[in-house]
């Protein structure tokens, strides 16, 4: 775990972590207290990329289209 807050993480960054955070719960060789801590890590990360993947198919769905060609983008509102 790092000590990077979640809400500043990039995508990439929030996902290796939780890549991480599970594989050691998976293996079963932390102590009860730190499980518990690693499982609210990784609810953290998991909804980061869950936020950051919804944030990037907006921002794609934003993209206008003008005979197969994109023509421009529109701000997705809360940026």
């Amino acid at each position: 775990m790092t000590d990077t807050p979640v809400a500043e993480m990039s995508f990439e960054q929030a996902m290796t972590e939780l890549e991480g955070v599970v594989d050691r719960l998976e293996r079963g060789e932390v102590p009860l207290d730190e499980s518990i801590k690693l499982y609210e890590r990784g609810a953290e990360l998991k909804k980061r990329c869950e936020a950051k993947l919804t944030e990037a198919e907006e921002k794609v769905a934003q993209i206008t289209t003008e005979a197969g060609k994109a023509t421009g983008t529109t701000p997705v509102q809360g940026m």
